[in-house]
């Protein structure tokens, strides 16, 4: 069942559509896990060829909830994307897992993080401070915040948004501050504060963040005295895995490892 919600974060309303799993053997699952899109950089809960409705309806049928959402001023949410901050996009994230783990059928033990792009940067740093988040998903995650957005929106745009109070990227105004805020945050750095386990996808093709993002994640996950990192390359897939076969395989590895970490964890109960 698929239904639409609005969930409130400081002066805007986000919008939002929640996935709850199909029946289990014929039977409506009492607690089901959950997993929380965070889609990335001026994109929106949708994806780019429905990459995360996709993923989320496939999810579904295995039993995981899903609930994907739009930052603001992002698809249908309300506000201005760019006149913020990452300290709003992270507002928002723990805004919509609040809401999340207040949901009655939701189990507040398997909450997970799904990021993708500069959303997997946002849910690096969600979950080093959010006791909440269990595990986590990167797909092809930013490494580094400030380098990479300004490389995509281009340096004459940077210095106009510096110079001017803010640049008109493909409609989106961003302000100096929302770049100034991307400079200060160390997504690698602070992912070595989560406890739980990891699984890292980027595709070999991607030329919007580089497949070294991957590597550079892993290698700071190692460091932790706890949680597990995996680590996969999709073969052929680009930034938003729009090939059927790059999607497959991204699909089919997350959803493989996600129930592989859940029954692991039941056993061990």
């Amino acid at each position: 069942m698929e239904r639409t919600l609005h969930i409130p974060s400081e002066t805007v309303m986000l919008t939002a559509t929640l996935h709850e799993p199909e029946q289990q053997n014929g039977r409506t699952v009492a607690k089901y896990p959950l997993v929380v899109i965070c889609h990335g950089f001026i994109g929106s809960r949708v994806g780019v060829n429905r990459l995360f409705v996709k993923a989320a309806r496939e999810l579904a049928a295995h039993g995981f909830g899903v609930l994907r959402f739009d930052y603001g001023g992002c698809g249908e949410s309300d506000g201005d994307y760019g006149a913020g901050g990452l300290d709003v996009l992270l507002k928002q994230t723990r805004d919509v897992l609040d809401y999340a783990a207040a949901l009655e059928r939701v189990d507040q033990e398997r909450i997970i993080l799904l990021g993708h792009s500069l959303g997997g940067a946002v849910s690096a740093l969600t979950a080093s401070q959010d006791r909440r988040i269990h595990s986590m998903v990167l797909w092809a995650a930013v490494a580094q915040p400030f380098e990479d957005i300004v490389r995509i929106v281009g340096e004459k745009e940077y210095q106009e948004a510096l110079s001017l109070g803010s640049t008109d990227h493909n409609g989106y105004l961003l302000s100096g501050r929302y770049f100034q805020s991307l400079n200060g945050a160390q997504p690698l750095r602070h992912v070595k504060q989560f406890e739980g386990d990891v699984l890292i996808l980027h595709g070999n093709r991607d030329d919007v963040i580089a497949v070294d993002a991957m590597f550079h994640y892993e290698r700071e996950l190692h460091l932790r005295r706890r949680g597990t990192c995996e680590k996969e390359v999709i073969v052929g897939g680009d930034h938003t895995f729009s090939s059927a076969d790059s999607y497959s395989k991204l699909i089919g590895s997350t959803v493989s490892w996600l129930g592989r970490l859940w029954e692991e964890k039941t056993v061990a109960v």
